[in-house]
This record gives structure tokens, sequence and C-alpha cells, in this order.
């Protein structure tokens, strides 16, 4: 009898792993859903619907991008790290959600490096500094003035953990004060920025290049250690008078923990291919972003290395997590 089950339970295992081959090699077959951690009309939505119509293009099956805005992402990545992990729920995952919110929140639904396998970066930006066209300041020399004869005044936007820490370590490094009001996401921003609700932001080239060009939002630096080929006339930040400034987004594509190799390497291979399209990488270029494609594995040391210099930027603040 003890034979027999063991025989029994030898032949389970092989038909539960043939099964499984069997299924790695029908991907895919039905949709996929790409969650996206903030609301419409952000950065994130932009580059996820790009890429989701591209990639149901190459994958010959729907895409559908499923937005679940809220604080710092967080749902969002909760989401994405509680899905079967089957490949067929894939997560556009902002670089804050995997490095930073584990040093600014307490608690957090998900574990940023067990939760996730990593499939490629999508891309990597600094933000442009913007303000409301009624801000009396051309530079940021100008606003940061501005700012200390008017301490606790001026409000300005956040939409993340990101963007929350940059401008954080932005006013201790420039000695102003500010008020934050917190956005679900960079489109509510937005409006609120255009509207005079909120007078300040670090903002995603994506949605920033348009804006600044139709003269809606005034644009004084970017965060990135050099110009943005798309603003040529934005000086940096850190040749703006605060030396040693910079603050950059990476998007990344990321999938539950236990998504099968073969999946893994399907969809990177799909993604980086799309990355370099022509077409893709000028549009990306032409919104101030540098198009990436890299392997799981590069993802997975940045976001370890990106980890612990998050950690020692929220001690050299003094940020008390929430």
């Amino acid at each position: 009898m003890k034979h027999a089950t063991c025989v029994l339970a030898g032949l389970l295992l092989t038909c539960a792993v043939s099964g499984a081959q069997a299924a790695e090699a029908r991907y895919p077959d039905r949709p996929l859903r790409f969650i996206v951690p903030f609301a419409p009309g952000g950065p994130s939505d932009i580059l996820a619907r790009m890429m989701g119509q591209k990639l149901s293009e190459s994958l010959g099956q729907t895409v559908v991008v499923d937005n679940r805005g809220s604080v710092g992402g967080i749902l969002g990545f909760e989401l994405g790290a509680k899905a079967p992990p089957d490949g067929y729920t894939i997560l556009l995952a902002v670089n804050s959600g995997l490095t930073i919110n584990p040093h600014v929140f307490k608690k957090l639904p998900y574990d940023a490096q067990r939760d996730f396998q990593p499939i490629t970066q999508l891309t990597s930006g600094g933000n442009v500094v913007v303000v409301n066209p009624s801000v009396p300041a051309r530079s940021v020399k100008e606003f940061i003035a501005l700012a200390k004869a008017k301490p606790g005044v001026i409000n300005h936007a956040t939409t993340g953990a990101g963007n929350l820490l940059g401008i954080a370590r932005f006013k201790v490094m420039a000695g102003i004060d500010m008020v934050p009001i917190a956005y679900k996401g960079t489109g509510q921003a937005v409006i609120s920025l255009i509207s005079g609700e909120v007078q300040f932001f670090f903002m995603n080239p994506l949605v920033a290049v348009p804006h600044v060009k139709s003269g809606k939002l005034r644009g004084l630096a970017v965060t990135s250690t050099t110009r943005n080929p798309a603003l040529p006339d934005l000086p940096t930040v850190a040749e703006s008078g605060v030396p040693g400034f910079e603050n950059i987004t990476w998007h990344n594509i990321v999938a539950p923990a236990g998504t099968p190799g073969p999946i893994v390497k399907r969809l990177n291979t799909d993604l980086v291919k799309i990355v370099n399209l022509p077409d893709v990488k000028e549009r990306l270029e032409g919104q101030g972003l540098t198009p990436v494609g890299s392997t799981p594995e590069r993802v997975s040391a940045k976001i370890k290395a990106e980890s612990i210099l998050y950690a020692q930027v929220v001690k050299q603040i003094g940020y008390q997590p929430q």
C-alpha cells in the first residue's frame, strides 16, 4: 500500500509539472491585467497605456490597464503583490514604491524586495520643477528667495513617497518651508497647479513638457544632473543654487514573485524590444525620458542599491515615517 501511495504521489507531481509546463507553453492564452498604482492622467498612466498597446500587439492578447490610485501607490502595489503569479498580472512600478515607500511608511501591505519579480526597467529621467505662472519667480534662486520671505505660505503638491521625499530634500537643502498638499495622482495635481490651488511641484517630464511649452505652467529647472533635451533652456537645480541636488524617477514593470521563469523571459524580451522601437524611443525622448530596457537581474540590483540610498536620505532630512 505504501509503495502504491508513493507511485500515485509521483504521478500526481508529474502531472502537475506537465500541466504547468503546458500552460507556460500556451502563454498567453487570455488577456493580461496591467495595474497602474496611480490615478489616470499621470505619467505612469500615460506610459502604461503606451506600453500596454504595444505589448498587446506583441503578445496577441488584450492588455487591460487597471488604475488603482492611492497615496504612495500602495493599493496598486498591494494588488500586484497578491495577484496569482501566472504572468497574467503585471504592475507598472515607479521606483518610489519599491525603494522609498519602505522607509517613509511604518507599515506596508507588501514587501518591496520579496513580493515582486522584476521584468525590466522601462525609463529613467529627472523631474521638472514647475510653478503656477502667477508665482513671481522665474528661476530657482528667485523662488527660494520668495519662499524664504514667506515661510509656510506657499503650497506644493505631492503624489507619492518619491515625490514627497524629493521635495522634502529640496526644502532642507534650500532652507525653505512650504506646505505639502497630497494628491492621489499627477493628473489631479496638475489641475490644482494650473488653477492655483498649489503653486509648486516636481513633475514628471511626460506630463510637464507639454504644459511648460504651452505656457500653462512655468518651468524653473530640472532635477537631473544634466539638462533635459526636451527643455534645453531649463538649468538643473544643482546649477541653480542648490549644489548636489538630484531627484530621479524610473519606471519598471514587475510581476508577482513566483512568476515562472519562461514567462518572465518572454515578457522581458517583448518589452525590451518595445522600448527600443523607433517610434517609442522618439516619443519617450521627446517628452524628456530616457528609454532603458534591462534584465530582471539589473532591476533587482538597482532596487537594492537605491533602497539603501533612500534609507540614508530619510535619515539625512529627518523625515519621520507615517
